[in-house]
């Protein structure tokens, strides 16, 4: 094959994917006629789309069945999710024990953590799990019970109980939407349930929420602002979410840089209990 250029090639290996689920590198460098480091740029850009995953030795398609409707949900916002999870790493010191939800957001954090050592990490989420699994230095605890195939997560009542038996250092869950007057809400009712099963062990919780969440309308509210000690999102948030914040002792984290973090005026800046 002539060689491609880096856009045309991008194109020429997603359609390979589709047509074969896994191809080596090594199978990708021939093809292509560049070199094996060329293909894992290749490759690690188009993971940070959400369509490919790198396996040993290769690529890998995400687009089954099962994994769809949460792959179609990790490529939204993308870049914004990437930022607020490297922002929210910097709240992972070695040695805690974590509780990850299964949100999208929660996904770029696991794997912004991977060379975090000595962590201890709880989910009740397989994509999570995957993410984890095999990290050095990092023990993966896994909820079971009935797996929600939309979310590639379990919620139910087995999942609650085995997670209510920690105190994590964070809890750390993503939200459907952030609402001033409302607090922190979510879409689906079984998993709005499980978050809010695990706030009475939370020391404390941290809330990772991009910017699109300010303008949702979510129907299950999940916790208030005063549940909440961090919140985590991508830019700032309107007047009135900031005064939210501000009143029940919410630290805000914006994600372009430490000296966003935006002060609040007479309250606490960085809570540790619930």
């Amino acid at each position: 094959m002539k060689q491609l250029n880096q856009g045309p090639r991008l194109a020429e290996i997603l359609r390979l994917l589709d047509e074969r689920a896994f191809w080596t590198v090594s199978e990708l460098a021939q093809r292509f006629e560049v070199s094996e480091e060329t293909i894992r740029r290749d490759a690690r850009q188009l993971e940070q789309s959400g369509v490919v995953q790198k396996v040993h030795g290769g690529l890998s398609a995400t687009s089954n069945k099962i994994e769809a409707p949460y792959r179609i949900r990790l490529r939204e916002n993308a870049a914004a999710k990437q930022h607020i999870a490297r922002k929210a790493a910097e709240l992972v010191s070695d040695g805690m024990t974590l509780l990850i939800d299964s949100g999208t957001s929660c996904h770029w954090l696991a794997r912004n953590l991977a060379s975090t050592r000595n962590l201890t990490i709880v989910t009740n989420s397989v994509e999570i799990a995957h993410e984890v699994l095999g990290n050095p230095g990092q023990r993966l605890l896994l909820a079971g019970g009935q797996i929600n195939p939309i979310h590639n997560a379990a919620f139910g009542p087995e999942a609650q109980a085995f997670c209510q038996r920690f105190a994590p250092d964070l809890t750390i869950l993503s939200m459907g939407a952030v609402d001033a007057e409302r607090g922190l809400l979510d879409f689906d009712a079984d998993e709005a349930a499980f978050k809010q099963s695990l706030l009475g062990q939370a020391r404390r919780i941290v809330v990772l929420a991009d910017h699109s969440k300010f303008t949702k309308s979510g129907f299950i509210q999940v916790a208030a602002f005063r549940d909440v000690q961090d919140l985590v999102t991508d830019k700032e948030p309107p007047a009135a979410l900031r005064q939210a914040c501000a009143e029940a002792g919410t630290r805000i984290h914006i994600a372009e840089g430490e000296s966003n973090d935006l002060p609040q005026t007479g309250v606490s800046l960085a809570r540790a209990g619930g």
